[in-house]
C-alpha cells in the first residue's frame, strides 16, 4: 500500500520513523512518501530506493502567535505544495503525526479529495481549542492516540480512537544510549570525566532565544558556587540547528558550557540532572530516569494569549499523565536562573525529594504501558485499510 506520511517536527520525526518500521515491518510492499526528517529520512533509505522525502520539516517549524503570523505566507506554499504532491501521487492513506496547524487544513483536503486520513499522536484539543474536536470527526477517518488521560477524553467527545501505547516507549528502550558505559561516552565525545548538568533549550529559535540566556546565567551562577565549579553543563543541540544558534550565548563560557548535537538520550542518560524546555524532552527525561526541572516561556504576546486559552493544569507530558507535579514547572516569570538554581540544588542535595521524583517516573512509565507500542500502531492502520 501507498503511505503519505506528514511529520512537522522533530518529535514528529522521532515518532515517524518507529512507524515506518512498523509499516515495513507489517507490509512488504509497503510505498512510504512522506514530510519529516533525518530520522524518517534514515529509515526510508534502509527499506528501499527512491524519492520518499518531499520535504524537511526544519524549513517550516515555527511556534508562536507572532511566528505564525511572520511566516504565514510560506506556510501556506507549503500546504498548496503538500496538496498537490498528494493528489499527483494518490496514496491508500495520508497519515498526519501531530504538527495540528499545518495538519488539520491537509486532513480536510484529503478528506474532501476522498483519501483514507489517519491521525497518529492526537492533536492536544484537550488542552486548548477544543473547537477542532469537530474536525477530528469531520475530516479524520481514525484517530490513533497516546496518552492513556486521552481515552476518557476522546470517548466523552464521540471520537473514535485506537491506543496503543506510547512510542517514546519504544524510542528509549530501543535507543543505545541507555547501555552505553560512561567511558565510552565520553570518549566518543571528547567531554572531560565530571559531574554534568544537561540544558534543553528546544529546537525552535524562539525557544532558544527565550531559554539560552536563562539558562547561561543558571550555569553561571551554578559555575561560581565552590560545590559545584567542577560541574559541566551540556546543552543538548537540536537536530534542526547549527552551533550558530548557541555560539552567541556561550561565548567566554567555554570552559564548563558544552554543546553536543545529536546526542540528547545520551546527554540526558549521562547527567546528574537536567534543565528542560517543556514538550517531549520532558518526558523523555522521565523515561530515561533524568531528574530535571521544566522551563517554558515565550513573547509576552504569545504567552498572554496562551494563558487565555490552555486549560490544563500542568504543561509537561509526564505531569499530565500522573496528574501531579513529579517535577516542577516553572513558567515565564517564574523561569528565573535564581529560581533554577534553587531547584536544581534541591534535586542534587536533598536525596529523599530526588528519590520521589525517580518514584513518579516508574508510575509513569507504568500508565504508558510496556514497548511495542510502534508495531502496533502499524499493523492497526494496516488492518483499518484492509
Amino acid at each position: 500500500m501507498r503511505y503519505y506520511i506528514i511529520a512537522g517536527e522533530a518529535s514528529g520525526d522521532l515518532h515517524g520513523s518507529n512507524l515506518m518500521k512498523g509499516l515495513y515491518g507489517q507490509d512488504p510492499e509497503a510505498d512510504i512518501r512522506f514530510w519529516g526528517g533525518p530520522l524518517m529520512n534514515a529509515v526510508f533509505k534502509a527499506n528501499q530506493t527512491g524519492e520518499g522525502l518531499v520535504h524537511d520539516y526544519k524549513e517550516g517549524a515555527v511556534m508562536g502567535v507572532w511566528e505564525v503570523i511572520v511566516k504565514a505566507r510560506k506556510l501556506l506554499g507549503s500546504v498548496r505544495d503538500c496538496e498537490e504532491d498528494i493528489l499527483a501521487w494518490k496514496p491508500d492513506v495520508v497519515i498526519l503525526i501531530d504538527y495540528p496547524g499545518f495538519n488539520f487544513k491537509i486532513a480536510k483536503f484529503a478528506h474532501y479529495h476522498g483519501f483514507k486520513v489517519f491521525y497518529y499522536i492526537a492533536p492536544k484539543v484537550w488542552a486548548s481549542r477544543e473547537s477542532r474536536v469537530k474536525k477530528l470527526k469531520r475530516d479524520v477517518d481514525k484517530l490513533f492516540i497516546v496518552f492513556p488521560f486521552e481515552k476518557d477524553y476522546f470517548t466523552r467527545k464521540g471520537v473514535d480512537y485506537i491506543y496503543k501505547g506510547n512510542p517514546l516507549v519504544d524510542a528509549i528502550d530501543g535507543s543505545a544510549a541507555l547501555s552505553e558505559s560512561r567511558e565510552a561516552f565520553l570518549k566518543r565525545t571528547g567531554l572531560p570525566d565530571k559531574p554534568s548538568i544537561a540544558l534543553l533549550a528546544g529546537s525552535r529559535k524562539p525557544e532558544i532565544g527565550f531559554m539560552m540566556p536563562r539558562l547561561t546565567a543558571f550555569a553561571d551562577k551554578m559555575h561560581a558556587l565552590p560545590q559545584y565549579s567542577e560541574y559541566q553543563f551540556i546543552i543538548a543541540g537540536a537536530p534542526s540547528r547549527t552551533m550558530a544558534d548557541y555560539a552567541p550565548y556561550i561565548q567566554g563560557r567555554e570552559d564548563y558550557i558544552k554543546v553536543i548535537f545529536n546526542q540528547t538520550y545520551s546527554i540526558l542518560h549521562q547527567s546528574n540532572a537536567a534543565v528542560i524546555n517543556s514538550g517531549t524532552a520532558s518526558l523523555e527525561a522521565a523515561l530515561i530516569g533524568t531528574p530535571q526541572v521544566v522551563g517554558y516561556g515565550s513573547s509576552a504576546l504569545t504567552f498572554n494569549v496562551a494563558r487565555q486559552i490552555i486549560k490544563i493544569r500542568f504543561i509537561s507530558l509526564a505531569n499530565l499523565i500522573i496528574n501531579r507535579n513529579a517535577f516542577r514547572e516553572l513558567l515565564q516569570y517564574y523561569f528565573t536562573p535564581d529560581n533554577v538554581v534553587a531547584e536544581i540544588r534541591r534535586i542534587l542535595e536533598d536525596n529523599a525529594y530526588c528519590e520521589r521524583m525517580l518514584s513518579d517516573y516508574n508510575e509513569i512509565r507504568d500508565l504508558l504501558g510496556g514497548s511495542g507500542a510502534s508495531a502496533a500502531v502499524a499493523k492497526a492502520m494496516i488492518d483499518a485499510l484492509k
